[in-house]
């Protein structure tokens, strides 16, 4: 049976205090560059990658460079969370610090492609341990009301460092060279350490704690198979291959024992009791749909710019500041709604409802359409992201046992980054296809399509290279039909979102009840 959850859950929590804090301002500031950190470490190297191929070879591994810190983000994200919940925010966020700067080390000082993708691994768990922990650090030292506004500010930054990591990215290799951008972080992250070191209290509680070994390892190998599972399905394996196939099988019996496991477990890694509060239900489920619209347009759009448009690299990389603006822009506006009038219930449906038809627009577009029309439509779909962004992780954190707090946000990354990845596996898929179909035929004599590159349309003769372009742009439009069909689908999961109260005067800083 659902759970509605009529009161605040902050008003069930353990008993335990927020500890009185040295500085709180400076500590969520510290907190927002650890975000942006963690948040750019998955984008910023986007644009680095043909520098990367061809100093260090490898380019069948290339997309592992990006797989892999998504992978280890999305499987190191819950575990953390509970960490949190067990041991305090401060330990996990400064053992969190140290393993990102480790693994950019790593990945910085790499002499090939392996060594390249060990280091994005573990540069992943500690990214994808900063972005949740540190957003449950704002859950302990602010009331709810307070906390909403803060939580649309982070919201923004982890928007615009999605865009601009591209940007930073394709500078510092431009100057100074690709290791730079793995090295670049480590005295922000050095300076976040001492900050948070000294602002943000050690957790106090004397109760002993079990870790759920079995749950944590059959939730890395569930998730782990999953992202796998939708980064290599339909582009790299084909659906019918015997690897692909066992992969769904190890998702399914991953999926069944994780479940079995926790039911039993003394302190489960994810209670399975989240999962009858609605809010927790709708929020994730949002997320869900959300990640896929968003990080499917990120990886097709420039794609777009690119061979359609003739856009370079950089330019079409400038032009999903749009994207970031209207995401900065709605995040922002929605917390500080949330700070002013302690409701949040109307803005996700809103915002779907927007980017529904965002996404409509923008399935419309073609050769013809001006880089100002498509700059506006993604400045819309900002708008449409932006506010799911900060309202999942603040109706979860006011739905859920404070004692849960932790692992509660750390799903709503969760979902979000695993829909990211079956999103673009989707959108991937539909493009290939598309291109089997409208592209293949006009070019005979080319074996795969997807091997097709700016260069090589260059040498085409004038009228086929007009044709071929068409073809592209009818093989990658109807993606962004379906992310309107996603669309659709979250504005109406978030029809079942119970508004709870936010409790705290706005504008005031104080102490969590």
């Amino acid at each position: 049976m659902t759970s509605t959850e009529p009161a605040s859950a902050e008003r069930r929590g353990t008993g335990r205090k927020t500890p009185d804090l040295n500085n709180p301002r400076v500590l969520i500031l510290t907190v927002a560059l650890t975000l942006f950190l963690a948040s750019t470490g998955q984008s910023i190297v986007s644009t680095a990658l043909p520098e990367i191929v061809s100093d260090l070879g490898g380019l069948s591994y290339i997309a592992w460079v990006v797989t892999a810190y998504l992978l280890a983000s999305t499987v190191g994200a819950p575990i953390a969370g509970k960490l949190g919940d067990m041991y305090g925010r401060k330990i996990v966020l400064q053992s969190a610090i140290g393993v990102f700067l480790v693994g950019g080390w790593i990945a910085g000082m790499a002499w090939n492609m392996p060594m390249l993708i060990l280091g994005r691994v573990v540069q992943g768990a500690g990214g994808g341990a900063l972005i949740v922990v540190s957003m449950a650090v704002v859950a302990d030292i602010l009331p709810p009301r307070e906390r909403a506004k803060w939580q649309g500010a982070f919201s923004a930054v982890f928007g615009v460092s999605t865009v601009i990591g591209p940007l930073v990215g394709g500078f510092l290799v431009q100057t100074v060279g690709w290791h730079w951008i793995f090295f670049v972080n480590i005295p922000f992250g050095i300076a976040a350490f001492a900050v948070l070191t000294r602002n943000l209290p050690a957790h106090s509680g004397q109760q002993k704690h079990t870790l759920d070994y079995a749950g944590a390892v059959c939730l890395m190998s569930f998730l782990s198979a999953l992202v796998l599972l939708a980064n290599l399905g339909g582009t790299i394996l084909p659906w019918t291959s015997l690897p692909l196939l066992l992969l769904i099988a190890l998702v399914i019996a991953a999926l069944c024992l994780f479940l079995f496991v926790e039911s039993r477990a003394a302190e489960p890694v994810i209670p399975l009791s989240l999962f009858s509060v609605r809010n927790y239900q709708v929020a994730n489920g949002v997320n869900l749909l959300v990640g896929m619209v968003m990080f499917g347009t990120l990886s097709f759009v420039p794609m777009f710019l690119q061979v359609v448009k003739g856009m370079t690299p950089a330019d079409s990389g400038v032009c999903l500041i749009a994207m970031m603006a209207g995401i900065m822009t709605a995040s922002v506006l929605s917390g500080r709604f949330m700070n002013h009038t302690g409701r949040y219930r109307i803005l996700p449906t809103l915002a779907t409802a927007v980017l529904c038809v965002s996404m409509l627009v923008l399935s419309r577009i073609g050769v013809q359409t001006p880089i100002w029309t498509i700059a506006l439509i993604l400045y819309f779909m900002g708008l449409g992201i932006g506010p799911n962004l900060a309202v999942g992780v603040v109706a979860i954190q006011t739905s859920i046992p404070r004692e849960h707090l932790g692992v509660g946000t750390a799903s709503a990354n969760m979902f979000r980054l695993t829909g990211g990845a079956v999103g673009t596996s989707i959108f991937g898929a539909i493009f290939n296809h598309g291109m089997i179909t409208h592209v293949s035929p006009l070019l005979p004599g080319l074996e795969d399509v997807s091997s097709i590159t700016t260069s090589y349309l260059a040498e085409l003769e004038v009228g086929v290279r007009a044709h071929v372009i068409e073809g592209f742009s009818n093989a990658i439009t109807p993606m962004f039909l379906l992310g309107a069909c996603f669309a659709a689908l979250a504005c109406l999961v978030s029809l079942r979102l119970v508004e709870l109260p936010l409790s705290g005067a706005p504008g005031r800083q104080a102490p969590a009840e």
